[in-house]
């Protein structure tokens, strides 16, 4: 929440970025993941483990095409698992210690602050998006698709299947080109700042709009590579998120500075 007695900090100016910054935050990301990997692969892991379970659940159940609401939704909550990652660049950025306590006391801390209440828009969002894919499902197979244990591939490449893929793909694509303006920035700015939540949200959409170009490729960008790291058993998430995150810390960076 944010302090009623000193009152919310003074929001920074949005600044403009350049395609060539994509590279150079991609190049910061990689080396503060090699600086201090175990906390990448600590804050991935329970994504990595979530989409394991997921796959093995649905495939034991015979019900694989749910796997593709979920992983076109993938990128809806994955902002959240950086939020660690963005603690670990900002010490890494002002010389502050690495310790696990360190980075795990900030993050822990933020259950009494306003990323919470982000993570419950972004969880709505998710399930919303859950609920719509589940009645796009419903529009484009019928219902023999939710009790048949139908082949995965045969639902997807016949009949009504590559319709619903696109129309799926373009829905999905709306629903995290909505997350990533609000969270790119919002994320950052409430673990920086003592500001409210729909406060970062509309900030970080205004730095997306003024910028609208270069972070339409940068959200390309991260959506694009997310769907890579999924690929060989969610296992490439371990690397992707890690350096994803910690590039983001440093796009927010060129996007808003220090004061």
């Amino acid at each position: 929440m944010v302090d009623s007695v000193r009152g919310p900090d003074p929001l920074p100016d949005i600044r403009r970025v350049e395609f060539s910054d994509i590279g150079a935050v991609f190049r910061r990301g990689l080396r503060d993941f090699l600086r201090a990997p175990w906390f990448g692969i600590f804050f991935s892991a329970v994504y990595v483990a979530g989409g394991i379970v997921l796959f093995k659940v649905y495939t034991a159940a015979g019900q694989q095409w749910w796997l593709a609401p979920v992983v076109l939704g993938f990128p809806l909550i994955a902002p959240f698992a950086a939020v660690g990652l963005y603690e670990v660049s900002r010490r890494i950025e002002t010389g502050e210690p690495l310790g696990w306590g360190d980075v795990l006391s900030v993050v822990f801390a933020q259950r009494d602050r306003q990323i919470p209440a982000m993570a419950a828009v972004v969880i709505v969002i998710f399930l919303f998006w859950v609920f719509i894919a589940h009645a796009l499902f419903a529009l484009f197979i019928g219902l023999r698709a939710f009790t048949s244990g139908l082949d995965f591939t045969s639902l997807f490449l016949s009949g009504n299947g590559p319709i619903l893929l696109l129309v799926g793909s373009v829905i999905g694509a709306c629903f995290a080109s909505v997350l990533f303006a609000v969270t790119v920035c919002g994320l950052p700015l409430l673990l920086e700042k003592e500001i409210d939540f729909v406060t970062a949200m509309i900030h970080s959409t205004r730095a997306v709009l003024d910028n609208l170009r270069v972070m339409a490729l940068w959200g390309i960008v991260i959506a694009g590579l997310l769907f890579l790291g999924m690929l060989p058993m969610f296992l490439g998430l371990f690397v992707v998120l890690p350096i994803l995150g910690h590039a983001t810390w440093h796009m927010y960076r060129r996007l808003m500075g220090p004061d």
